[in-house]
């Protein structure tokens, strides 16, 4: 169910999938659905939380970690990552955090989760940004994510180059974040 729910959501948003499409898709029945979510709402939530899991941290945090080694060059390495997946249809379907807080507003249950699990991506790159010595880790994160998320919406509408231009921006906001020489 969750596996389905997460395909259709990731694909097509909240408002768009319905209860019985998930119940068809995943060929469970109703009851059963109800008996592990008691509502959609918290298939919603359930389903951000596995989308943190596999999105958040084991491809942005885990593969740019892997590919940098330093933070600043990890850091640098998410526009590596997004750079790969905004050329594979298959696998790119946007940010779901993005999509479903600007669905669903920051006042309901998932625009408030949304907000967290952003915060969660956020807080990534402000350790990284910290252990690379830059200033103001928290003001430089916020920067930053407006770069991974204004790099996502692009690539959205087709923009396959899109992780590399905001890579060429990411530099600079690190040389604007190195702080003043002794």
């Amino acid at each position: 169910m969750l596996a389905t729910a997460y395909r259709l959501f990731s694909r097509r948003g909240v408002r768009d999938v319905g209860v019985n499409e998930i119940v068809s898709a995943s060929g469970v029945a109703k009851a059963t659905l109800y008996q592990h979510f008691r509502t959609k709402n918290d298939l919603v939530l359930a389903f951000l939380e596995q989308r943190e899991a596999e999105w958040t941290f084991a491809l942005v945090e885990e593969e740019s970690r892997v590919r940098g080694g330093t933070p600043e060059e990890q850091l640098l390495a998410i526009f590596d990552v997004f750079d790969d997946l905004f050329g594979d249809a298959d696998r790119f379907d946007g940010c779901s955090f993005i999509s479903i807080l600007l669905e669903l507003g920051p006042d309901s249950a998932a625009g408030q989760a949304c907000i967290a699990h952003l915060a969660t991506i956020r807080s990534i790159v402000s350790g990284r940004a910290e252990r690379a010595g830059l200033t103001d880790p928290e003001g430089f994160a916020r920067s930053w994510h407006i770069l991974m998320k204004g790099s996502i919406i692009a690539a959205v509408e087709g923009d396959t180059a899109a992780a590399r231009r905001a890579q060429r921006m990411a530099q600079l906001l690190i040389e604007d974040h190195r702080g003043e020489p002794d």
